[in-house]
């Protein structure tokens, strides 16, 4: 027989509205969150999900299915999904597994190009195991939680000279601070978001626009551009000059290895680069174009008209000619590598880059990191997984799809770890000592 005390339980559990929490609910883009819903019927399967318009106004989305305990809670970090996007104990799945919303065009990327604004994520619990149609449906609760990309007080300066085109971002304080010259790959453009992050971790630092696919502007494709930006961060007054490294994915990485190599007007302090290659561009960005050109015969196109380009790159290896000279490399360099990677055979670049740095006796400089699983575009953490997207080729006209590689959870498992180890190795580099940070 239910008393009377079990009957006002009762009702409490039917009229107390769930309380879906976010916390921090404003934080950096690399920092974790928790989300965490109270006041459910105990053993009740619940969605969470994660909704995001991009500002190309496409939709992402992620979800996972969850059954509340006996205390009518849901904890993101601690229990089981067990289905949806993502399953399992996954803290940050409803950010890492996103992606577009059936129906949305083919090849999305997801790029944060205002950096100035956070990326507004809804996130909302609802009955059930849901699949589809979350439009459709009232959720029991939502939440908006920000991300951001820059910290308080980071400032932003654009820099618009006749050659030299990018955003410089300065960490806030007195400074000084170390420098990072930031460089993306050969889909060009000017892309901000990562550089954002680095400054708000203590670094200031350059996104640098030096690239645009063929068919456009390709004026700047020398050396002399790149040691021309590294010496605006290194001159900056709120910049310690010897403490100035170069961070580079894809092309970004190549251009990195042979500042480092090739450069008798600056000295970088480190170096850190993602999927890249030791291809010698001692003739300019051009070397590249020739050799993908020259090489075409090597694309591969897979049973969805993806482009696959690692075949190309491996032709790289069998020409001494065209390797940079790495054994002339004097800092530290950190090689972060996809084992899947489809663009371009990064894990045996860096193999045949170990060999030639041993033989030249500098190998203690080298640190790889390589990751099974993981594809091409290795981002900030918990960026979705883009295993292919739309590109600009510059080996044919008009765009193409193509195919980076990675499966969506080891490849987010390795943004992650590579990020940390990243930032540490960054760390040890060009701060003088490990209290240096602290007192800045």
């Amino acid at each position: 027989m239910m008393t009377a005390a079990h009957r006002r339980l009762s009702i409490m559990s039917v009229t107390s509205p769930p309380i879906l929490s976010v916390v921090p609910s404003r934080a950096l883009v690399d920092e974790t969150f928790k989300v965490q819903v109270k006041n459910l019927p105990a053993g009740l399967p619940v969605t969470l999900h994660s909704l995001y318009r991009s500002e190309q106004k496409d939709d992402w989305e992620a979800y996972g299915h969850y059954v509340s305990d006996h205390t009518g809670t849901v904890s993101v970090p601690d229990d089981f999904s067990f289905g949806g996007t993502y399953t399992g104990k996954e803290a940050m799945g409803l950010l890492w597994s996103m992606c577009p919303v059936p129906g949305s065009p083919e090849g999305l990327r997801l790029r944060v190009m205002n950096v100035c604004s956070p990326m507004l994520v809804n996130i909302s619990v609802y009955r059930g195991h849901v699949v589809e149609g979350f439009r459709d449906q009232d959720p029991l609760a939502s939440v908006v939680t920000e991300r951001w990309y820059m910290a308080p007080g980071v400032q932003r300066i654009e820099i618009r000279e006749e050659e030299l085109r990018g955003t410089l971002f300065i960490p806030p304080g007195p400074g000084p601070f170390p420098g990072l010259l930031d460089m993306w790959g050969g889909g060009g453009g000017l892309v901000e978001y990562r550089a954002s992050l680095l400054a708000s971790h203590g670094f200031v630092t350059l996104a640098l626009d030096y690239y645009t696919p063929k068919g456009a502007d390709t004026r700047n494709t020398e050396l002399s551009l790149f040691e021309s930006a590294f010496n605006v961060i290194k001159d900056h007054p709120k910049v310690i000059q010897d403490r100035v490294g170069i961070f580079g994915l894809s092309l970004g990485a190549v251009v990195t290895l042979n500042l480092a190599a090739l450069s008798t007007v600056i000295n970088p302090r480190c170096c850190v680069c993602i999927n890249g290659n030791h291809l010698n561009l001692v003739k300019g960005l051009n070397t590249i174009s020739n050799l993908l050109s020259s090489n075409y015969h090597r694309l591969h196109v897979d049973e969805q008209n993806r482009h696959i380009w690692r075949q190309i790159g491996e032709a790289l290896l069998n020409d001494p000619e065209q390797k940079l000279d790495v054994g002339r490399i004097k800092c530290p360099v950190l090689l972060v590598n996809g084992h899947d990677d489809q663009n371009w055979s990064t894990v045996k670049c860096s193999e045949d880059m170990a060999q030639l740095m041993r033989a030249a006796g500098n190998d203690h400089l080298l640190t790889l990191l390589n990751y099974p699983d993981a594809g091409h575009l290795i981002e900030p953490p918990f960026s979705p997984h883009f295993r292919a997207t739309n590109f600009k080729s510059n080996l044919q006209t008009g765009k193409v799809v193509m195919l980076w590689g990675g499966q969506t959870k080891p490849h987010s498992d390795a943004q992650e770890d590579a990020w940390k180890k990243i930032l540490v190795f960054l760390e040890q580099n060009l701060y003088y000592s490990p209290g240096l940070k602290a007192r800045l």
